[in-house]
C-alpha cells in the first residue's frame, strides 16, 4: 500500500499514524487513523475512498466497485486527491472531541464499505472474511468511543445482522442460497440478539438515519426466524424511507425488489426502470433483479438477456452458478 503513495503522501500519513499512536483518547490505532484521515479540508466525495485505500488497504478496483464508477476513474480521483493534499499542505491531526461529529459519518461510511467488500467475498476468500471481521471490530470500537451516537449503534447492528447469516449463504454442496431461501436455524442467534439490542438503543435517540434504517431492514428479515414470514410491505416502506437519506443505487434496487414482493412484480419493475441506466450499466445486482422481475412477469427473452448481463458481471462463482440455474429454468 505504501509503495503506491508518493513520498510526500507517505510522509503525511506516517505523521498521521504517529499522531494517532500518541493520542490515548481513542480505543484503537486504526480507528484513530480513520478520524485523522477524515479531514474536513479533503473533498467530501473522496474522504471515504481515501480512507479505504490508505487506512484499510482496498485497491482502486474494489473502491470503484463500491461507488459504482470505473476503476480507472476512481484511480484518477484518488491521485488528484492526494495531489491536492500535498499542494495544500493539509495538516493531519487527531481531532479534538468537539470535532469528532464532523468526521464521524465518513469514518462510519469507510467501515461499512470495508465490511461490504469483505462480506461479499466468496467463502474461500480468507482475506475478504478477515476484512469483514475487522470492520465489525472497528464498528464495535466506534460504539465504545461514542456510545450514545445512534448511527454508530445502527452500523454495528447492521453489520452483525448481515454477518449472522454469512454461513447460510451456501448449502452443503457449495451452492449459493438467496436470503429468502435460507434456513433461519442456520443463522447466528446470539449475533442477531446483540444486533437487535443495539438497534433498540439507537432508536431511543429518536434520530433515524441511514445505518439505523438499513439495520431495521435486516431486522425485518431476521423476524422470519420467529414468524416464518417477511413483512414485505414493512420492508418496502423502510427502503422508501432509506432513499430519503442516501442516493445509493443499492437502496433503490432494494426498494424495487421489496415493492415487487409486497405489491407485485410490475410495481418493482417500474421502479427499476425509473433508475438511471447509465449508472447501472455494469452493476450486477441491478441486472440480476431485473432478470428476476422480468421472469416473474413472463417476459422470458428479456429476462434471459438481463440474467446474461448479470452473469457476465458476477465475480462470485457460486452466485454465477445460481444465476445460470435461473437462466436455464426459463
Amino acid at each position: 500500500m505504501r509503495e503506491r503513495l508518493t513520498d510526500a503522501m507517505q510522509h503525511a500519513f506516517e505523521s498521521a499514524e504517529e499522531l494517532a499512536a500518541s493520542s490515548d483518547e481513542f480505543p484503537d490505532g486504526r480507528l484513530k487513523l480513520l478520524f485523522v484521515c477524515a479531514h474536513p479540508a479533503i473533498d467530501e466525495a473522496l474522504r471515504t475512498p481515501l480512507m479505504l485505500q490508505v487506512v484499510l488497504g482496498l485497491d482502486a478496483q474494489a473502491i470503484a466497485s463500491a461507488f459504482l464508477v470505473a476503476p480507472a476513474a476512481m484511480a484518477q480521483r484518488l491521485v488528484r486527491a492526494k495531489a491536492k493534499i500535498k499542494a495544500a499542505a493539509i495538516p493531519f491531526e487527531v481531532p479534538e472531541r468537539q470535532n469528532w461529529e464532523e468526521r464521524l459519518s465518513f469514518v462510519l461510511d469507510a467501515i461499512y464499505a470495508a465490511f461490504t467488500r469483505g462480506w461479499q467475498s466468496s467463502p474461500e476468500d480468507q482475506p475478504g472474511r478477515d476484512m469483514a471481521i475487522e470492520a465489525i471490530r472497528l464498528g464495535d470500537l466506534a460504539v465504545t468511543l461514542v456510545p450514545d451516537e445512534p448511527e454508530a449503534l445502527g452500523l454495528l447492528a447492521l453489520m452483525l445482522h448481515s454477518h449472522a447469516r454469512r454461513g447460510a449463504r451456501m448449502d452443503a454442496e457449495g451452492r449459493y442460497v438467496p436470503l429468502d431461501a435460507q434456513a433461519p436455524a442456520a443463522w447466528d442467534q446470539p449475533m442477531i440478539e446483540r444486533a437487535e439490542a443495539l438497534l433498540r438503543k439507537a432508536a431511543e435517540a429518536g434520530r433515524p438515519r441511514r445505518f439505523q434504517i438499513e439495520a431495521a431492514i435486516q431486522s425485518a428479515h431476521a423476524q422470519r426466524r420467529v414468524t416464518g414470514r417477511v413483512e414485505w410491505p414493512v420492508v418496502a416502506a423502510l427502503y422508501e424511507l432509506l432513499i430519503t437519506f442516501t442516493p445509493a443505487m443499492g437502496a433503490r434496487i432494494g426498494h424495487a425488489i421489496a415493492s415487487a414482493r409486497a405489491f407485485g412484480a410490475e410495481r418493482g419493475l417500474a421502479l427499476l426502470e425509473s433508475l438511471p441506466e447509465e449508472r447501472l450499466r455494469d452493476h450486477q445486482p441491478y441486472w440480476a433483479a431485473r432478470g428476476h422481475l422480468l421472469a416473474e412477469i413472463g417476459l422470458t427473452s428479456e429476462a434471459k438477456a438481463a440474467y446474461e448481463r448479470a452473469i457476465g458481471l458476477c465475480d462470485d462463482q457460486a452466485a454465477r452458478a445460481y444465476l445460470w440455474e435461473r437462466w436455464r429454468g426459463l
